[in-house]
C-alpha cells in the first residue's frame, strides 16, 4: 500500500508539471506566432478596420503554405486556451480509470487529450476557408468591407446573449462535472479506443459549450493577443469558478457591452 500511494503521488506530480510545460511552451508560441503576424502588418480597409494577415497569402506564398501556417497557430493557440480548463476533466479521467488499476495511464490520458484537440483542429480546419472567402469577398467589395465593423458587432452581442441561455447553462454543466449522462465516462477497464473516443466526446462538449466565446475570437481578432487573452480567461473561469452558470452570465454582460460598443462605434464611423 505505501509503495502504490508513492506510486499515485508521483504520478500526479508528473501529470500536473507536464500539463504546465505543455501549457507554458504553447503560451510562448502562441505569443510569439502573433507578434510575427503583426510585424506582417495589417491592410487597411474601407469602413475604418483593418485586415488581419492571417487569411492573406505572402508574397511567394501558397495557399497549401498559408493553410498550413494557419492551421499550425491554430493548434498551438488552442492548446494554450483550453488546456486550463481542460486539465481538471483530464484528472478526473485518470481518477476514474485508474482506480481499477489499469496500466498505461499515462498514455491512455494522452489519448484522450489528442482526441480532445483533434476535434478543436477540424473546427479549424473549417474555420480557414471560410475566413480566406470572406477575405476575399472583403478586399472585392467595399460594400460589404465597410459593413464589416457593424457586423461584428452585432456577431459579438449575438454571442453575448448566448451566455444567458438554457443551451449554454446545460452545455457547462456537462464541462464542469463530467457527470457519466453528459461525456458518457468509458466503461471499466479502458483501452485505447476507449481513451479516444471519449477525448473525442469531451471535445465535442467543450465546443459547443464555448461556441459563444470562440466566435468572439474568430471576428474580433483570431490573433490579437488581447482578445485571446481575454477568451481564455473567461473560459477558464466559468468552467472552475463556483457558481458557474452565474459566472457565465457576468462574462456575457461584458460581452454584449462589447458587441453594443463596436455597433455604437460602426454607426459613427458610418
Amino acid at each position: 500500500m505505501p509503495g502504490r500511494a508513492i506510486e499515485a503521488r508521483v504520478s500526479q506530480r508528473a501529470f500536473f508539471g507536464v500539463s504546465a510545460l505543455l501549457f507554458t511552451v504553447s503560451a510562448a508560441l502562441t505569443i510569439a506566432g502573433a507578434a510575427s503576424m503583426s510585424a506582417m502588418g495589417e491592410i487597411p480597409m474601407p469602413g475604418g478596420w483593418a485586415m488581419s494577415a492571417a487569411w492573406m497569402r505572402m508574397c511567394g506564398q501558397t495557399w497549401p503554405g498559408l493553410a498550413a501556417s494557419f492551421l499550425g497557430m491554430w493548434v498551438v493557440m488552442m492548446v494554450a486556451m483550453m488546456l486550463p480548463s481542460l486539465v481538471p476533466m483530464l484528472w478526473r479521467y485518470r481518477e476514474a480509470v485508474g482506480g481499477t488499476g489499469v496500466t498505461g495511464l499515462g498514455w491512455l490520458t494522452v489519448r484522450v487529450g489528442v482526441g480532445y484537440f483533434f476535434v478543436w483542429t477540424a473546427f479549424g480546419i473549417a474555420a480557414f476557408p471560410l475566413g480566406v472567402a470572406l477575405a476575399a469577398l472583403e478586399m472585392q467589395q467595399p460594400a460589404l468591407a465597410r459593413a464589416v465593423p457593424f457586423a461584428v458587432g452585432v456577431i459579438v452581442l449575438i454571442a453575448g446573449g448566448l451566455q444567458f441561455t438554457a443551451w449554454k447553462a446545460r452545455r457547462l454543466v456537462c464541462c464542469r462535472e463530467t457527470p457519466r449522462h453528459c461525456l458518457m465516462l468509458p466503461a471499466l477497464p479502458a483501452d485505447a479506443a476507449t481513451a479516444w473516443r471519449h477525448g473525442l466526446r469531451l471535445g465535442l462538449h467543450c465546443s459547443y459549450c464555448c461556441a459563444g466565446l470562440t466566435t468572439v475570437l474568430l471576428v474580433a481578432g483570431v490573433m490579437d493577443l488581447r482578445v485571446m487573452a481575454a477568451v481564455t480567461a473567461a473560459i477558464t473561469v466559468e468552467r472552475l469558478a463556483p457558481r458557474g452558470e452565474r459566472v457565465a452570465r457576468v462574462i456575457g454582460v461584458g460581452i454584449v457591452g462589447a458587441g453594443v460598443l463596436l455597433i455604437v462605434r460602426a454607426v459613427g464611423l458610418g
